[in-house]
This record gives C-alpha cells, structure tokens and sequence, in this order.
C-alpha cells in the first residue's frame, strides 16, 4: 500500500498528477499557511460547502506556532472543529476520498492527511415517486445520493441493531453500496452470501446502478423473466420491509432500493395495502391478485373461444366476431402488443407539455382508423386497451414485462396448437413459476408452495399489524 511522505512539496507534486489538475477544472488545490507551516487542500468544485471551508480556514489561521500539534491525529482531535473529521496516509484512500467530495489537507511534516468530510451532493427534492404513489401515507421517496436515502430510513427505524454496512463497487467507479438490516431478523446465511459477491464482484463500474448491483447478484437465466428482486422508491416501502427481515440495498446515484429475497407475493405488495383498514386492503389486494391473472389469460381465453364458436356459451355469445375478419386474431393481438409498448416508448421521449394531446390522438384517431381501416376489430382493441391499463395496477415493472412475456407465449401456442396448445401454455407459465428461485433458494410461489397457510394469509389477505407479527 502506497504511503504519503512527510514533505509536502512532494505530496503536493504527486497529487496534482495523480488527480491530474492540469486537466480537471473541477479539482481545486490551494496551499496556505498555518501555524508558521504550509499546507495545501485538495477538493472537488460542487461537492464543497465553501461557508464550512471558510469557517474551519478562519480556525486554521488562528492556530499559532506553539499550539501547532506533533502529528495528524492530535491536530485532528485538537485544531480541527468539525464533527466528521478522520486522517490516513494511503494513498489510494485518500485519492478516493477527494475524488467522492471530502476536502483533504495536506500539512507540512505530517505523513498522514486530514479527511474533513463537509461535501454535499446535487440533489432533488424528496418528493413522492410518480410510479409508486399512496393514497394516504408518507409523500417522501429516495433520491440519488445515498447518504440522504439511508436518513431516510433511519427516522423510521430507531432500533440500534439496525445496521447500514457501506461497501464500493466498480474498479474505476468507486460506487458508493449500502447494505441495510436488523440484525437479528434477517437470514445471517443470505446476508453473508449477499456481502460476499458484492466484496467479490469484477466490474469496471455499476453503469446501471441497481439494475448492473441486481445482474452482479444474481445470474438469472435469461428465459425466466420473473424479477428476483422488490424495487421501490418509498423509505416507509424500505423500513418496513427491514423490519420483517428482509435485507436492502441501495446503491448511490440510484433512487431505488433493492430488497430481498423476494417471492411473487412479494413483488404484488404495496404501500396503499397498508394505509387502509384491513378490510380495504385485502380488497385493493384480491383485486390487484385477479386483475392481474386476467391480464395474462383473457386474450388468450378468448382467442381459444373465437376458434371454436361452438365451446361459446349463450350469454357469451356477444364476444364473437361479426364483421368480416381481413387480418387473423392471433397477427392482430401480436401487432398490437408490440405497438402498446412502440406507443409507450414515444410518450417517454414526448415533452411533457405535448404528452396529453398525443394521448388524446393516440387513443381518439388511431384507434378509430384502425378499425375503420379493417386491420383491427372492436373486439381486439377492446381486450388490448383493458389489459394495457390493467398492467398499471401493480407497480413492479418486471413483474409486468415478465407477465407480458408468459401472455405472448400463450396467445402462440393457443394460436397455433389450439386447445392444446392453451394448455400447453398454462403449464410452462405454472412450470416457470414454480422452478424459479429466490435469492434465498425458496420456491417463487412461497407460501403457496410449499403450503404455509399462515404465512399465505398474511400475503393474501391485509390482516392486522399487531397479528402480522405475533
């Protein structure tokens, strides 16, 4: 490990190369005097609080020769009035400290540096995410600098078994990675697993954030689409997932935590579950359960039915088709899945003052030429446009592609290989659910397989705090 030297020109010589300020603007270095000694701070512009620096700089010039202390800690302990202050001497940990926003200072005669960490990070205001929103309940939601994320948490936990073990991943990005737990209450196996192959992943740097922390976490097979992870932006979401056991990690420049392990019941949870009495949320919840298996059948259900006419019950009878059919069912149902997602795609890249009227144009125009044209019939874009909004009622947007996947899959074989076909395709969603794993190596399905009853009626039905946890 490389150590700084105790003459400071030579300190400062090898940082400026090191950081190379001659070329970063943003890296600022200035040497002054204390205490009859010279010294010399290295900062980075923007993540500095100049009001600090220049209440700790007035302290500096204060300190007179024969107060001046033998060596760094002292001086640290003695002549530094600031609460977040720490020394050391190796290099990488100081040039890794400059560059996350600490002011360092180096001093004459000293082999150590002082850490000073006053930074502060651009940030947003912590308001309510759009995507995970509660009727009632907390307005707050998780921003991208990781400190902010982790006070968050701990204003509702206030358990000192509750633990925050910061780690940094990525050769050159240095990402800052915050575990959170109580210890106690979470699986001591998956936690170690979990500290394991983050202190052991190779990756240059976390591009992605949390989706790059989550594919360093686990290597999932491509073809199982399910998400083994909960991501949510609510710190109410976060805590009270801590304080069943379950293990979080946030990861810095990243407005979502990660929780784990995560089964499918886990996933459909929401915050609005928990903000009503019991009796609403088991009906908000049944409802999200059933609204969201017939989003993944009803298309193909009905697409099985319109093959043979003759299956179609009487009072059913309204859902055949009566105009001329020009493109098949199956070929239109396709076009339109992919066109759905094509759709949300350009609202995302629409600016926000136009987004309304290209909605409105997209629903009212588009809608009605098509079926005019004969490429789609009223009953295909009624079906579409019910599970399009329907995907909307649970927040998870892996869970909903994964789901979308599983339909596709099913709308084909029912297509092609007709009542077998359908069940066919039933079987390879239940064979792919009940196959999955999560990170902890439970069944996807827990508690319903294997059966736990009790455990299965906290997840299906909204009971009462007191009772979730007796």
């Amino acid at each position: 490990m490389q150590i700084i030297g105790r003459e400071l020109a030579a300190n400062i010589e090898f940082f400026k190369q090191k950081l190379r300020c001659d070329k970063n603007f943003d890296v600022v270095y200035r040497t002054f005097a204390m205490g009859g000694r010279e010294a010399c701070m290295f900062f980075v512009d923007g993540f500095a609080k100049d009001d600090v620096i220049e209440k700790i700089m007035e302290f500096f010039y204060g300190i007179s020769k024969e107060e001046f202390p033998a060596d760094a800690h002292t001086f640290s302990k003695t002549s530094v009035p600031y609460c977040e202050v720490a020394v050391s001497g190796e290099v990488p940990v100081i040039v890794n400290q400059i560059l996350s926003g600490v002011w360092v200072v180096l001093v004459d005669g000293y082999d150590q540096a002082l850490l000073i960490d006053q930074r502060t990070y651009p940030q947003r205001l912590t308001s309510e995410p759009d995507r995970d929103k509660a009727f009632r309940g907390s307005k707050d939601g998780f921003v991208e600098t990781l400190v902010f994320n982790t006070a968050l948490i701990r204003r509702r936990i206030r358990d000192p078994d509750f633990c925050v073990e910061h780690m940094a991943v990525g050769e050159a990005s240095q990402t800052d990675v915050a575990v959170c737990y109580i210890e106690g209450r979470a699986d001591q196996a998956l936690l170690e697993t979990v500290k394991q192959r983050i202190q052991e992943a190779k990756v240059d740097a976390l591009t992605m954030n949390q989706e790059s922390m989550a594919e360093l976490l686990v290597k999932k097979k491509w073809y199982n689409p399910f998400p083994k992870f909960k991501f949510t932006e609510r710190p109410d979401a976060t805590a009270a997932q801590i304080l069943e056991g379950d293990i979080v990690i946030l990861v810095d420049n990243s407005p979502s935590a990660l929780v784990l392990p995560t089964t499918l019941f886990d996933v459909m949870e929401e915050a609005n579950d928990y903000y009503f009495p019991p009796i609403t949320g088991s009906y908000l919840r049944l409802t999200r359960f059933f609204t969201t298996i017939l989003t993944t059948i009803l298309t193909p259900t009905w697409l099985l039915l319109i093959q043979n006419p003759s299956w179609i019950p009487q009072w059913l009878a309204f859902i055949k088709l009566d105009e001329p059919v020009y493109v098949a069912p199956l070929l239109q149902l396709l076009i339109l899945e992919v066109a759905i997602d094509g759709l949300k795609l350009a609202s995302l890249n629409t600016p926000s003052m136009l987004t309304t009227s290209f909605s409105m144009i997209g629903a009212i125009i588009l809608g009605d030429f098509a079926v005019k044209s004969g490429w789609f019939s009223a009953e295909v874009m009624l079906y579409m446009a019910f599970v399009a909004i329907s995907n909307y009622n649970q927040p998870n947007f892996e869970l909903g592609y994964a789901l979308k996947f599983m339909r596709l899959i099913l709308l084909v074989a029912t297509g092609i290989f007709g009542l077998w076909g359908y069940i066919g395709g039933l079987v390879f969603i239940g064979l792919v659910l009940v196959l999955n794993r999560t990170i902890s190596g439970k069944c996807y399905l827990y508690p319903l397989i294997p059966f736990h009853w009790k455990e299965l009626k906290k997840k299906v039905l909204r009971i009462k705090i007191d009772e979730s946890h007796s």
